[in-house]
């Protein structure tokens, strides 16, 4: 990086592209690391006005006998109550792994459970869609791969009529599709991604944000990028997903939050993200980042950080690709706003959410990586020094800095020397040998681009912070280039 020439240290050409492209690699290995890291959850539904009634009613463990008893009853009772209340209390029991177990070994129990389900009584297929619901929530896979004769059935109820019967069987098959691939591999084929984008234009927000979980777990699956994903970005899914991420009074937070982490999913595939650009996701998700940031000044509501998350990775992840950069100039996310909304909603992250920081950060890193007026902005708003005290945080706020520092003199003026080089002495004396080189990498930028730092670091007892790391294998070379530097100039 540094070549030696009659005994001076001189900076080659190349200097400032060599480090811009040693982070950039380092970025893509940390972005990759971040995207492998998937949100696999359950979800468990139980009706509050059940649940009310059913105070005080402990879940025992059954044994067969007791379950067949319920089965029989529930297939042969004599009347309607008697066989409603008899999977009322198979289901509580199911609520035990232990009678889990024990169900899913007696033979035709699954079988007789599936019958109910289809039955002509609507009380009935309720009940007995919930015991499936309360078995889909095993932890044992087991239990789950025994509900695999249900879920054709599953996906045929959602184009029903009653919201609440489809809200339970799409909570219930995304339960199924995260734990089991042998489910996957069953609805992909039967037509899952056709059923979920017709689910998608119903107007209850209790089955849209149950859909978009389950299409949140789909989309989790190891194989979607090559068998799930297309198929989605094929659909009128992706179209729908946007519509209802757009800002405003129709916005609601439970539904967006679903269909947040559902395109930061195909975001993260990157099977066409330059289709979804052209659709209108980087504006959709620069407008809700410029919508969160005035919520969380006017409302104190639990829930926003939720949101938040999602927005910033799959905004962070679409600025990284190429066909961002045309559509970016078309939208008006190259001003101010974007700099100053993100900054609120790092401040309103650091009292209510402080471990989604670096998620905010990484947005600044690739708004400033390749973009002069990001960097001027981050400049012109004085949000140098508020950056700063987020390094203690992540040292992707030492990235951000090297971001605008490589832009050129006129923006290492406006850096230096202010409060950025007693933040560099303390980086200095870490001894996390990744923040310390990247502290090293900051000044040689400085170096480069500003005379008087090297001679303001040198009077801040600069070369002693440096003699610290001389030892360092990693560190060796940039140390002495830096001492040479501020010693000759």
């Amino acid at each position: 990086m540094w070549s030696r020439e009659r005994g001076r240290l001189k900076p080659l050409r190349c200097g400032v592209e060599e480090l811009r492209c040693r982070r950039r690699e380092r970025e893509a290995a940390l972005r990759k690391a971040r995207r492998e890291q998937q949100l696999v959850s359950k979800r468990l539904l139980r009706d509050e006005a059940l649940e009310e009634a059913e105070e005080g009613c402990v879940a025992v463990i059954f044994g067969e006998a007791e379950i067949q008893q319920f089965l029989r009853l529930a297939q042969r009772g004599t009347e309607e109550k008697e066989r409603e209340g008899a999977l009322v209390s198979l289901r509580r029991g199911l609520q035990r792994p232990e009678t889990q177990q024990t169900f899913i070994r007696l033979e035709g129990s699954i079988r007789t459970l599936v019958g109910l389900l289809t039955s002509n009584r609507a009380l009935l297929q309720l009940e007995a869609a919930r015991c499936l619901h309360e078995l889909s929530h095993s932890e044992q896979s087991a239990v789950v791969e025994a509900c695999l004769p249900a879920t054709s059935y599953l996906l045929t109820y959602l184009s029903g009529h009653s919201s609440d019967f489809i809200e339970l069987c799409l909570y219930t098959l995304g339960n199924l599709i995260v734990e089991s691939e042998a489910v996957r591999r069953q609805l992909l084929p039967q037509g899952i991604v056709p059923a979920l984008a017709a689910c998608i234009q119903s107007p209850h927000l209790t089955v849209l944000e149950a859909l978009g979980y389950a299409l949140s777990q789909l989309l989790q699956a190891k194989e979607a990028p090559e068998k799930i994903i297309p198929s989605v970005l094929g659909s009128t899914l992706p179209q729908h997903m946007l519509q209802l991420l757009q800002p405003g009074p129709k916005l609601n937070l439970g539904v967006a939050v679903e269909f947040a982490w559902c395109l930061h999913y195909i975001i993260c595939s990157q099977v066409n993200n330059a289709l979804l650009i052209t659709q209108g996701a980087l504006s959709t998700l620069g407008l809700l980042l410029l919508d969160l940031a005035g919520a969380v000044q006017r409302t104190e509501d639990a829930g926003l950080e939720l949101l938040a998350c999602p927005v910033l990775r799959g905004l962070s992840n679409l600025l990284t690709e190429a066909a961002a950069e045309a559509v970016g100039r078309q939208l008006q996310l190259r001003d101010e706003r974007v700099v100053a909304a993100l900054f609120i909603l790092l401040q309103f992250l650091l009292q209510k959410q402080p471990s989604l920081l670096p998620e905010g950060l990484w947005l600044l890193n690739n708004l400033t990586a390749n973009s002069p007026s990001f960097c001027t902005s981050l400049l012109s708003l004085d949000l140098i020094e508020p950056l700063l005290h987020l390094l203690s945080v992540s040292n992707v706020v030492l990235t951000v800095l090297c971001n605008v520092a490589e832009k050129g003199p006129a923006y290492c003026q406006r850096l230096w020397p202010g409060p950025l080089l007693s933040s560099l002495l303390d980086t200095l004396a870490f001894s996390d040998t990744e923040v310390v080189g990247q502290s090293l990498e900051l000044l040689q930028l400085l170096f480069l681009y500003q005379p008087g730092a090297a001679q303001a670091f040198l009077q801040q007892s600069g070369l002693q912070a440096l003699q610290r790391h001389e030892e360092v294998a990693q560190l060796q070379d940039r140390v002495h280039a830096l001492q040479q530097i501020a010693l000759h100039g």
